[in-house]
């Protein structure tokens, strides 16, 4: 299907929504304007309902995809009668599988010129202002144009206010200077943080390859009930439903968990090191009720660690992840790996959630939290990047790129697979500030001459971004 025809089809509902909204009839036919955008999509046109002053305005629409995103639909709409204007953007994709926050730093005036979009569902939180922006309409816009409006609602009624409420008025005048100074970047306002949250998941802050890897992060999470409640995907007596499960297991969360037919099943011994725990939960996806089985394994050398996986019968849903246990140590640790030789393929990994990960042959940088906590080999991480890059970012985007950046994606993902298919040597270097993370030692108990490691002082934002500061024993 063409670009023409996918736009017709899916701007074509749009006229009946229209004429069942006001009981009028208006001219329905979406109409081409010639317009087009540098992908060729054309800009549709079409009559649509003015809420100002109950006429008929036009309504343009363009359906584009933005690089490293998605999908998405740019709407303007203006009346010729009354004057009135209004724009806005939508999603074209679905509500995703998991909420989804992005974490830009503004660390120079030129990261105020970032594009953002803000779905209808998103809150954006200046931190440092301590300033949130709640869900309101969809919008595509900068960073500045985010602060730029809201000064501007600020400033409207401050005129009465300077009559009215003369203390609220000095107040609001001094803040309003101090978001202008930081948007000019005046020594002293900057860094600052701003945080796009949305739950629905098709929110997007610019993303520029390269950049270090603590200016811009990405994390998923799983929707509460309140939001999946909030975005119309359960019912109120869901709800319900699923508040009165989670009182259920607040009250017997005295039960001992299940065992699966070990000898300390009919023994009072416990034997954890060699049971598989069985707790009930909730699915994330469905909140039907589900199994999530625990293991403890020891990596030699090394420490505890716990492997969780949870299957639900009712949804299919999956996942798996792995938590190291024992005590927060008192240093970071960083490992550095030389692999030379196909072989050294074959090791042991485990790669927790406070990881940062990065192969500078490869120009690969793993932030911490992507991927969540693997524990695979040296090969099955390689290749869960590829596949993961592959399918989320290139496959969905690649149609978008400009060649020069098309190319650099192909170079990486070449570079890549020689590295999975051990042709070309590399490093590995990982850092992890909560020590949680492993490589296999082959020559153990001596001392491995391709790898090297060492401990190291937190700072102080690595402590409290992990909450330690707070942490009170």
């Amino acid at each position: 299907m063409s670009n023409e025809e996918k736009n017709e089809k899916f701007f074509a509902p749009v006229g009946d929504r229209v004429e069942a909204l006001t009981g009028e009839e208006t001219n329905t036919d979406v109409m081409k304007t010639g317009a087009e955008d540098v992908e060729g999509r054309p800009v549709q046109e079409v009559q649509s309902y003015c809420m100002n002053c109950s006429k008929n305005g036009v309504t343009r629409m363009l359906l584009t995809k933005i690089p490293y995103f998605k999908e998405i639909i740019l709407m303007s709409f203006e009346c010729p009668h009354c004057g009135f204007k209004n724009s806005e953007i939508q999603s074209a994709a679905q509500i995703q599988d998991k909420g989804s926050k992005y974490i830009l730093k503004i660390e120079k005036k030129e990261d105020f010129n970032r594009q953002v979009v803000k779905s209808e569902s998103a809150n954006c939180n200046f931190v440092e202002l301590e300033t949130e922006i709640p869900p309101k309409k969809g919008q595509f816009i900068t960073v500045e144009g985010l602060l730029t409006e809201m000064i501007e609602d600020l400033e409207s009624d401050q005129e009465k206010r300077k009559e009215i409420q003369p203390e609220i008025y000095d107040k609001i005048d001094a803040y309003i200077k101090k978001v202008k100074s930081c948007i000019n970047g005046d020594e002293g306002c900057l860094p600052l943080t701003v945080v796009v949250d949305d739950p629905a998941g098709n929110s997007w802050i610019e993303y520029v390859p390269g950049e270090p890897s603590h200016k811009w992060s990405k994390v998923e999470y799983f929707r509460t009930p309140e939001q999946n409640l909030q975005l119309g995907l359960i019912d109120e007596g869901k709800y319900a439903d699923i508040k009165r499960l989670e009182k259920e297991r607040e009250e017997n969360t005295t039960e001992q968990p299940l065992s699966t037919g070990f000898a300390s099943d009919s023994t009072d011994i416990e034997n954890f090191a060699n049971e598989v725990q069985v707790f009930k939960a909730t699915c994330p996806t469905c909140y039907a009720p589900c199994d999530t089985h625990m293991k403890t394994v020891n990596i030699p050398h090394f420490k505890d660690v716990i492997i969780m996986s949870t299957v639900c019968d009712h949804c299919g849903y999956k996942s798996n992840e792995v938590k190291t246990g024992g005590a927060i140590p008192e240093k970071g640790k960083r490992v550095v790996l030389k692999c030379d030789d196909p072989e050294d393929l074959k090791r042991d990994i485990l790669k927790s959630e406070t990881c940062h990960l990065v192969v500078p042959e490869l120009n690969m940088d793993l932030t911490p939290g992507t991927l969540g906590g693997r524990f695979t080999t040296l090969e099955g991480l390689l290749r869960q990047v590829h596949d993961e890059l592959n399918e989320r970012v290139f496959t969905q985007t690649s149609d978008s790129m400009d060649p020069k950046t098309k190319a650099s994606w192909e170079s990486f993902f070449a570079k890549l697979q020689q590295a999975i298919d051990g042709k070309i040597p590399f490093t590995l270097m990982m850092e992890d500030p909560l020590a949680a993370s492993y490589v296999q030692n082959v020559y153990a108990p001596d001392v491995d001459p391709n790898m090297a490691s060492e401990d190291y002082e937190r700072t102080d934002e690595e402590n409290e971004s992990l909450g330690l500061n707070d942490m009170v024993v």
